[in-house]
């Protein structure tokens, strides 16, 4: 298939979905609730920096467990990064009628996002805010480049992604020990939900328009997916604590990730598949059996890690 012939299929997949679209967003914005980033900070708890005579950040300051301020820089970091996502799903989606509206509208919600969290962080001193400005710049400056430029495939890699951050920062919210943040990264990890839904519900009804193509774009993104934060320095490091600490792992993307968006596409009950998505499917499939035991073998391996440990502290 040429360049041409692919960035038609696509143009006639965007075209085809767009009702699909208006539908969602129409419930999309029917069930999103309102709310304020400044509602979920304690202000009060604020106080100035050295730079306006007060004290600058001291480790002590930050009551937060480091595994959980691991999780929460990275989690930021990554919304940090909207502009770059907006212009690779402008760029895919178009810039006109329903997909244009929904792209706006999703922006400005994920924008809430980053606001609270460095508000939350910055005013409770739970990180260094000078490092965590430094990391920003570093990050930003480098941008997010999508993994393709098909239409259908950034429509499954959100589908999983918008998930796979819900969990994230749901489990890091508990990870606090601070009611507060748990609440905030909870609120959070509810929009992220319902922009996992919009998404989802796009590709079901793909599913039914170019069905091989789909399901070749699912099993592209499943095999060679990585979280929009990769790009962050350190990111192999902190994502190793974080998953040691079971906030983020292979046990759970395996489990709460990939297999129950499998599940709602019916992917493995399709009837309606040629040649090409029957041979998807099937090498999807012999992917799925080996991230499985690869997440036995890392619980095994963590839980052996962590018997050490307790012995070593008995």
């Amino acid at each position: 298939m040429t360049v041409g012939d692919s960035h038609r299929r696509d143009t006639d997949l965007l075209r085809e979905l767009e009702p699909i679209v208006e539908v969602n967003l129409d419930r999309h914005l029917s069930i999103a609730k309102e709310w304020m980033p400044h509602d979920y900070v304690p202000w009060s708890e604020g106080r100035d920096f050295a730079f306006l005579g007060g004290e600058d950040w001291h480790p002590e300051d930050s009551r937060l467990d480091p595994t959980a301020k691991t999780a929460m820089i990275i989690n930021l970091l990554t919304e940090d990064n909207l502009p770059s996502y907006h212009r690779v799903i402008s760029s895919s989606f178009g810039k006109d009628g329903a997909w244009a509206t929904w792209m706006h509208r999703w922006t400005a919600e994920e924008a809430r996002h980053g606001i609270a969290l460095r508000d939350y962080l910055v005013v409770t001193r739970g990180v260094d805010p000078v490092d965590l400005e430094r990391q920003r710049m570093e990050h930003m400056s480098v941008g997010f480049e999508g993994q393709t430029e098909s239409a259908i495939r950034n429509i499954v890699y959100v589908s999983f992604q918008e998930l796979a951050t819900r969990i994230s920062h749901r489990n890091t919210g508990r990870a606090t020990n601070c009611p507060l943040a748990d609440q905030l990264l909870a609120r959070i990890a509810t929009d992220e939900n319902l922009h996992m839904v919009f998404y989802r519900n796009l590709v079901t009804a793909a599913f039914e328009v170019q069905p091989d193509h789909t399901m070749q774009a699912v099993r592209d993104e499943v095999l060679n997916f990585q979280m929009p934060g990769a790009g962050i320095k350190d990111f192999l490091r902190s994502s190793a604590t974080i998953a040691n600490a079971g906030i983020y792992d292979l046990r759970l993307h395996h489990d709460e990730v990939i297999m129950p968006i499998l599940r709602f596409w019916k992917v493995f009950e399709r009837t309606n598949l040629g040649g090409e998505g029957e041979k998807a499917r099937d090498e999807l499939a012999e992917f799925m059996t080996v991230l499985n035991g690869k997440a036995n073998k890392f619980v095994e391996m963590r839980e052996r890690r962590r018997a050490r440990a307790a012995k070593a502290a008995e």
